[in-house]
């Protein structure tokens, strides 16, 4: 299968770089596209000066916005599947293969990459919020995603046409939530995730509830108003 890595960047000077070059010397097999969502540092800066492939937005769109945009590069390239990987280094590419084989031999239509499939969740403030999204997606689909929060997703090519051609499906719980709704085949496989080395994560305590919040009324409420079809 035909891959893409696409990489949403908002203020990821300090791992940009490592990133890709890790990607580009490592795992050369897999086309990237980083897509700069209006930083404020010089992270399409770095991009342009190393040659990158670079789709730099010029106003702060949000992680959807720049999913989407991404989405939007993979299908009309017309990849057979592109996985969302973070800008910060805390995703780690060794189990991309893995993930894709997974998708072929089931003909699957999302695999997430989970650090809880055979490890048992932490006991702190985040992972309380994990496990409240996860009965929410049990309640309302049926089926138990372990680690509901993981931004580390692949998705076949029907899944890019839906998400590059929508309005306002991000890159959040309450989207997968919504497609196995519509019948998409979804399966989650065992990863490790990497510390963040550089750089300060967008979540804070406030913004941590604000974003619980808002994805479970998404996942309890609002996804029965969309339409359902893929």
């Amino acid at each position: 299968m035909k891959c893409l890595i696409i990489i949403p960047a908002y203020n990821e000077a300090e791992n940009i770089e490592r990133v890709v070059d890790d990607l580009c010397r490592d795992y050369p097999q897999y086309d990237y596209v980083v897509v700069n969502d209006g930083s404020k540092d010089d992270t399409a800066k770095l991009c342009r000066k190393r040659g990158y492939n670079l789709v730099d937005l010029k106003v702060n769109t949000g992680l959807a916005g720049a999913f989407q945009t991404g989405m939007k590069y993979a299908y009309y390239k017309g990849y057979d599947c592109a996985i969302q990987y973070d800008g910060d280094g805390q995703h780690n590419p060794t189990y991309i293969a893995d993930m894709i084989k997974e998708m072929e031999e089931n003909q699957l239509d999302i695999v997430i990459g989970s650090r809880f499939v055979t490890e048992r969740k932490p006991f702190n403030a985040r992972m309380v919020g994990n496990t409240l999204i996860e009965g929410c997606i049990l309640l309302t689909t049926g089926r138990k995603i372990k680690d509901p929060t993981s931004g580390m997703r692949l998705f076949n090519r029907r899944m890019i046409k839906k998400l590059a051609g929508s309005m306002n499906y991000g890159p959040e719980p309450d989207t997968i939530a919504y497609l196995m709704n519509c019948g998409a085949k979804v399966k989650e496989i065992q990863v490790k995730m990497n510390e963040r080395i550089a750089g300060e994560s967008y979540f804070n305590l406030s913004k941590t509830i604000r974003y619980m919040t808002t994805i479970c009324s998404s996942i309890l409420l609002l996804q029965w108003f969309r339409k359902r079809e893929l």
